[in-house]
């Protein structure tokens, strides 16, 4: 069974950093594109940055130059560094992964950015 567990959301001031991490299970973790999203309230849920198998990364223009993706193969993690948090930037952010048709989410964490 895929699992994906997502930790390390909170609220932060304007110009703050949160890591967030996405721990999964029951996938061969290595051989997986993982990806975060976002959703904020009264908004569809959107792509913030991907990384793929070989460590290639994409991310939104809104998050480029700020947010930082990568993966720890060994702990079967994925890591999102977020520096420079903006108000905008508050979402639950969600972790997710995909295999053939199947496509799995974690449970999200919330990111609040306010003073």
């Amino acid at each position: 069974q895929v699992q994906l567990v997502e930790s390390g959301g909170g609220l932060v001031q304007p110009g703050g950093s949160l890591r967030l991490s996405c721990a999964a299970s029951g996938i061969l973790f290595k051989f997986y594109s993982m990806t975060w999203y976002r959703q904020a309230p009264g908004k569809q849920r959107e792509l913030v940055a991907g990384i793929t198998s070989g460590e290639s990364t994409n991310y939104a223009d809104s998050v480029k130059g700020r947010f930082t993706i990568s993966r720890d193969n060994a702990k079967n993690t994925v890591y999102l560094q977020m520096n420079s948090l903006k108000p905008e930037d508050t979402a639950v952010y969600y972790c997710n992964t995909r295999h053939l048709a199947a496509e799995y989410w974690g449970q999200g964490t919330q990111v609040t950015v306010s003073s």
